[in-house]
């Protein structure tokens, strides 16, 4: 089981609540994610950054469950941005898929994507003990 720090009463909270650091035990496998961005089954990357990011958490969810894992064993997101104002959306949709796990994030504002069209692009790392 990941153990999740959050330090607010020894360093600065972030400002989202995200934790400052997750520990790995011992003997976890280890799951690297490349950047996911919101394209469809078919191909197509929908207009809204709401809803590139809503594909982008299924995209995820599918991924950990081919490694038997679920949104719980995320240790870290890295989120890429054209706006910052995206952010706000991630925050919205991180939240309710993750409920009260809250493992720490990078976020990052880029200028654009290779891939025209994307707005957000979010890579994973998750581990868990077997």
């Amino acid at each position: 089981m990941l153990t999740v720090h959050t330090l607010n009463d020894r360093i600065c909270a972030h400002s989202n609540g995200a934790a400052h650091g997750t520990e790995v035990p011992p003997n976890a496998r280890i799951l690297v994610c490349n950047g996911q961005v919101g394209a469809r089954l078919d191909g197509t990357v929908p207009e809204d950054p709401l809803e590139q990011i809503e594909v982008i958490f299924e995209r995820i969810r599918i991924i950990l469950a081919a490694s038997n894992m679920t949104f719980e064993d995320v240790v870290k997101f890295t989120v890429y941005v054209t706006d910052k104002s995206i952010l706000d959306d991630y925050f919205r949709i991180r939240g309710r898929v993750m409920g009260d796990h809250n493992p720490p994030a990078t976020l990052l504002v880029v200028k654009t994507f290779p891939r025209s069209g994307v707005e957000v692009e979010i890579e994973t790392i998750a581990a868990k003990a077997d």
